[in-house]
């Protein structure tokens, strides 16, 4: 029974992986091959490989700017969620007053808010804001421009917005870690004199490294990888995020296959660097993380 149990399990793992791993393969395969060879041969090798696909997708869609902001607001976003989250749960698990069990709970309600249901209410936010904003920096004469735009078709909008969606779980994550610091470490530094600003970095920072990495790891690829929020949030060409830019590649280049394909590829490949590259920190943050947690 045992021995059948094994076989049952390897051939599901196979069977997943399978699953996984020939999408994949088809996609890096065939974007090697010319639009007209695709159609003739969808599922065979190449016969004449070529890397033409790729050098037209790269121009023609400007990757390179596109990638430089999917990093800006990746990278820019996960520190954010990261720090601002462990100060929050530092304040929610250390720091006790009457008003912390109402302002957490309040906080974590937004984990059952989805994404659909935030895009028009904060694209009219975001859009009200900007007008508010502008007309009262005219009416004091700080500001002499026809249109304001702080939150808006900016990148500091994207930032704020993705850091924020990401926050109830994140804080939730961090109290939960956070609470298991034994309290006697934070007595200790407040009798040498460390204030809790002090405590915070020196301390809490530190011990809640395997925590802070869970936390990247669950949010570097969803940001990435994020098109409905920066969809609405952004329309200059100079703003816009590798999934946005590939989706208008693609709806301009419809029919040709080569290139499409190409340009999926290689808004696959830095997630795929990433886990590579990062793999055994990976696994050692979310084993460290659900221990502790």
């Amino acid at each position: 029974m045992a021995a059948a149990g094994k076989i049952l399990a390897y051939a599901a793992l196979g069977l997943f992986t399978l699953v996984t791993v020939y999408p994949l393969a088809w996609l890096f395969i065939n974007s090697f091959k010319t639009t007209n060879e695709f159609q003739m041969n969808m599922l065979g090798l190449p016969v004449d490989w070529t890397v033409d696909n790729y050098v037209g997708a790269w121009k023609i869609g400007e990757f390179d700017r596109l990638i430089g902001n999917s990093l800006l607001y990746t990278i820019g976003a996960t520190i954010g969620i990261t720090v601002f989250s462990l100060q929050a749960g530092f304040a929610f698990a250390k720091i006790k007053s009457k008003a912390t069990p109402l302002i957490y709970g309040s906080l974590i309600l937004g984990i059952l808010l989805t994404i659909q249901s935030l895009m028009v209410p904060l694209f009219l936010e975001v859009t009200i804001l900007d007008k508010l904003l502008g007309d009262l920096l005219r009416s004091i004469g700080l500001y002499g421009g026809r249109e304001f735009k702080l939150f808006h078709n900016t990148r500091f909008g994207v930032l704020l917005i993705y850091i924020g969606s990401a926050l109830p779980v994140g804080i939730y994550l961090s109290t939960a870690f956070i609470k298991g610091i034994p309290d006697a470490i934070i007595e200790a530094a407040q009798i040498d004199g460390a204030g809790y600003y002090r405590i915070f970095w020196s301390i809490i920072l530190r011990m809640s490294a395997p925590i802070a990495v869970t936390m990247c790891i669950l949010n570097i690829p969803g940001l990435w990888n994020e098109f409905a929020l920066i969809n609405i949030l952004v329309s200059d060409a100079g703003l816009k995020s590798l999934p946005l830019g590939i989706f208008k590649f693609s709806g301009s280049l419809s029919s040709d296959y080569g290139k499409q394909f190409a340009a999926l590829v290689i808004g696959m490949f830095p997630m795929l660097a990433f886990y590579v590259a990062f793999r055994k920190q990976i696994t050692a943050g979310v084993a460290a993380g659900a221990m502790k947690g």
